[in-house]
């Protein structure tokens, strides 16, 4: 019998639809698809039949073609095709519920994760970038062999201005002071009080919302306040001309009020008094000394030098030049800080407190890539799990005209769909995290919507993500052959098999590793948290000697000592959190070269070691029987090693610190003073004769008991002023709040990546459930038990984790231990760290899967198999 011919008209229409094909590709795919429907029958040949007769009813935008373009069709979207693409699309998402959930769900949440870590990171890169000259302004800071400080004397801004052209205007500021503020009945202390040259306002552009900007800082009696002080003492930002009483002692006038400090300002102050109120008593002021290093000193250049970073290098060599021929003889090397790196890039002793970490904002935004990558898997492989259901409509769609680019189009649109949609859920959970995330992070983070910036973020992020996620799909579900697929020829499951293996496996990478950074950053910090410090930090608490007790410290110690819960005290300079006083001026015995080592110094009294705890290694401790120990010193390991002594002969030997004459009493055993990120340094101890801190140490169990017995001491002898206390292991622990803070957040966003994962793997473990039924059923018939076919379903995925985790174990191996090495101090990394987030992540795997597979091993076989 004759094979039945189609139509004269079918095939012209078809080569006018399909111009870039040749007659013969034409006449050959039309006359086997034709003899293919007569083969078959039922639905599959009516199918057929209608797909050779609708191009009888085209739409008008599929029978537009260009005659004369024959063998070339350009790719075109008319008005019409958008809204058909986009109808088709919505229909998709609307009968496809579980599928389209499951995709928006992790599309939303990755990208909530993503602006929510992007918001953070723009907060971090936008520190001091609000100053009007910030690209011309740097901070001075020196470095003695591995002592690098932020600080620099109190005459290098005007004396380096005088020598120096390229510099055009110059800054110091002090350290901040804590002050008692007193207006009416309302006493506060302020912490963040500095002193600051008169042209503070000038070099700076911090706003000043009421005063003259010109002389504001010029009157010794003036005093500069934030809105926000100024609202706290008197309700109003109206407080110029009024008066403010410090310290007990002397009055200020208000001469203006500044905004209140930016957020994201390296500098965070409540008050700016004139820096020549503070020359009535500081020495280095009133000698402008190149020896003394504590102040900082902020530098404007011109722009020519500022922009070049030889030209920068060439100043701070004149800088050492200058500085040497001031009759300075250590070796100190000088460098330029850009104020915009001050935040991110400064891991600087004696600096501001609250910078940031540059290692962290790279660590973060990485992961924000990962979590969009890994919301982007789920999209594709889902998408492309299920193209063997699409596979017809691609095949139906080429046939009667649509070409590649439109197709790809369609796909591609029906992504950025859900694209769009996840975003506007995406922006719902950022709203609803953000106050959480603002307390993990402690940074005030906001999102403003109609901000022009951000909205042009987001609607990239959310175009990134369209295209991320919907590329392959588009690619992979385009390229099918329209002959093959209607005549059920085309293998589709196999053909992307591998590809979305590949994707499974590194959704389960990404997870991997943000589990094994979570749990090294957790063993890190529990290693600094149990680490013998060298002395007992757990119930010590400290009274700061502030306002009148600096001058009754015989009646404070009498009223201490009389108390059984505040008896075991020692006074102590300073906290050792806070050491900031060191010198290169120390000579000892048998040495042969001058000292370019910084050793900084304590001063503690007789109960030191036993309040304290520490241990001595050689000699003694201060005590009150010997009346010769105020001119005596002890010294830490580290000191005695760089005196080139040991145990058996440090005692005893002549130590001149800065030019005071002594004899070394006793050695000390290291103890840790500052964060575990730096190595122990020298240290010399000196008793104490102008007081600072009381350390008393309680009886566990006592701390609320002992505070009120301080409160009462201190309202006796110092009721002028508020009572403030501390806890010395508290703040210990605030010098890794950096890392506390990045395990917080590790911890929260390790757990939405595996959710994240889980959705997607939730959906495919469904799909291949449902895609083996009738497999399953056959099996069951035959006797497979219900933990059999869980295991059979099971196998596939657990084969993809197990390659994911030994992927992931070199990278995370690698990029903990790079983490690590920002720590002299640190705790090691053991295979058992990367094998429990190994197991923990199959464990979750296998939990997700089991829910589809238990399902499909108790489907009835019957149902399954009724069609066959």
């Amino acid at each position: 019998m004759n094979q039945p011919q189609p139509p004269r008209w079918t095939k012209t229409l078809l080569r006018w639809l399909h111009p870039e094909n040749t007659i013969e590709e034409v006449e050959g795919d039309l006359d086997e698809l034709y003899a293919y429907s007569y083969k078959h029958s039922g639905k599959r040949r009516a199918l057929l039949r209608y797909l050779l007769n609708v191009v009888t009813v085209l739409p008008p935008f599929v029978r537009r073609r260009s005659r004369e373009t024959k063998y070339h069709q350009p790719f075109s979207l008319s008005p019409d095709m958008l809204k058909n693409y986009f109808k088709i699309a919505w229909r998709n998402i609307v009968s496809q519920k579980a599928y389209s959930m499951l995709n928006i769900a992790g599309l939303s949440i990755g990208m909530a994760c993503s602006i929510l870590i992007l918001l953070w990171v723009q907060n971090e890169l936008s520190y001091d970038r609000f100053h009007t000259r910030a690209d011309q302004l740097f901070r001075l800071t020196c470095s003695a062999g591995d002592f690098k400080t932020a600080v620099s004397a109190a005459g290098m801004s005007k004396g380096l201005q005088a020598q120096l052209p390229q510099i055009t205007d110059g800054v110091r500021m002090s350290k901040p002071f804590p002050m008692l503020f007193e207006v009416g009945e309302k006493k506060v202390e302020e912490k963040r009080v500095f002193f600051a040259d008169s042209n503070f306002l000038e070099v700076f552009s911090f706003p000043l919302i009421a005063g003259n900007k010109a002389t504001a800082l010029k009157d010794p009696g003036a005093i500069l306040i934030t809105e926000e002080t100024a609202k706290k003492y008197y309700g109003t930002s109206d407080a110029v001309g009024r008066i403010v009483r410090i310290n007990n002692n002397e009055n200020f006038t208000i001469a203006g009020v500044l905004a209140n400090t930016p957020s994201n300002s390296h500098l965070q102050f409540d008050a700016i008094i004139p820096m020549k109120t503070m020359a009535k008593w500081n020495w280095d002021i009133q000698s402008e000394t190149w020896g003394n290093f504590n102040f900082y000193t902020y530098l404007e250049l011109d722009p020519k030098t500022a922009a070049s970073a030889s030209a920068r290098q060439k100043l701070t060599q004149q800088i050492a030049r200058i500085f040497h021929e001031h009759g300075q003889t250590v070796k100190i090397d000088f460098q330029l800080q850009p104020l915009t790196d001050i935040h991110l890039h400064s891991n600087l002793q004696i600096d501001l407190p609250g910078h940031g970490n540059m290692q962290y904002v790279n660590i973060f935004f990485v992961v924000a890539i990962f979590i969009l990558i890994v919301a982007c898997i789920n999209f594709m492989n889902l998408a492309t799990a299920r193209s063997e259901r699409r596979a017809k409509e691609v095949g139906l769609r080429k046939v009667v005209g649509a070409n590649r680019y439109q197709l790809i189009f369609q796909f591609l649109g029906e992504s950025f769909i859900f694209s769009f949609l996840s975003l506007v859920i995406a922006i719902g959970i950022v709203y609803m995290l953000l106050p959480i995330f603002k307390m993990l992070t402690e940074k005030p983070l906001t999102i403003h919507l109609l901000d022009g910036k951000l909205l042009m973020s987001l609607m990239g992020i959310a175009v990134l993500t369209g295209l991320l996620s919907g590329s392959y799909p588009a690619l992979f579900l385009s390229g099918f052959a329209p002959v093959k697929v209607l005549k059920g020829k085309m293998r589709i499951a196999g053909g992307n098999l591998l590809f979305r293996n590949a994707l499974v496996v590194t959704q389960f990478v990404v997870a991997i590793v943000l589990l094994v950074g979570t749990a090294v950053v957790y063993k890190q910090l529990d290693f600094i948290k149990k680490r013998n410090l060298g002395f007992d930090k757990s119930n010590l608490l400290y009274l700061p000697m502030t306002g009148e007790l600096g001058g009754k410290q015989q009646a404070l110690k009498a009223s201490l000592a009389q108390n059984p819960l505040t008896e075991n005290f020692s006074v102590i300079s300073d906290l050792p959190t806070k050491l900031e006083s060191g010198t290169i001026d120390v000579i000892w015995d048998g040495q042969t070269t001058r000292n370019q080592v910084v050793f900084p110094s304590l001063n503690v009294d007789e109960n030191f070691v036993k309040v304290f705890k520490a241990n001595i290694l050689a000699g003694r401790g201060f005590e009150k029987a010997f009346s010769g120990d105020s001119s005596g010193y002890m010294i830490n390991e580290k000191a005695m090693q760089i005196m080139g002594l040991n145990v058996n002969n440090a005692v005893g030997k002549r130590l001149n610190y800065d030019d005071r004459e002594g004899t070394i009493i006793g050695v000390v055993k290291d103890f840790h003073y500052k964060s575990l990120q730096y190595a122990i340094e020298p240290l010399i101890l000196r008793l104490n004769k102008w007081g600072g801190v009381v350390m008393i140490r309680t009886t566990a169990g006592n701390n609320e008991q002992t505070i009120k017995a301080l409160e009462k001491i201190n309202q006796q002898l110092n009721p002028a002023f508020p009572f403030t206390f501390g806890f010395l292991d508290k703040d210990l622990d605030n010098l890794y709040r950096s890392e506390q803070q990045m395990g917080s957040i590790f911890n929260l966003f390790a757990g939405l990546a595996i959710f994240i994962s889980c959705l997607g793997l939730y959906g495919l473990s469904a799909f291949m459930a449902e895609q083996r039924t009738k497999e399953i059923g056959v099996r069951k018939v035959l006797g497979a038990t219900v933990a059999g076919v869980v295991g059979l379903l099971s196998r596939d995925f657990l084969k993809l984790i197990l390659i994911a985790i030994v992927i992931a174990s070199p990278i995370a191996w690698y990029a903990m231990n790079k983490w690590l090495e920002g720590f002299v101090y640190q705790t090691t990394l053991e295979w058992w760290v990367i094998a429990l987030a190994g197991l923990l992540a199959t464990g979750i795997a296998l939990f997700t899967i089991s829910f589809q597979s238990i399902k499909a091993a108790l489907t009835n076989p019957v149902k399954s198999l009724r069609s066959e």
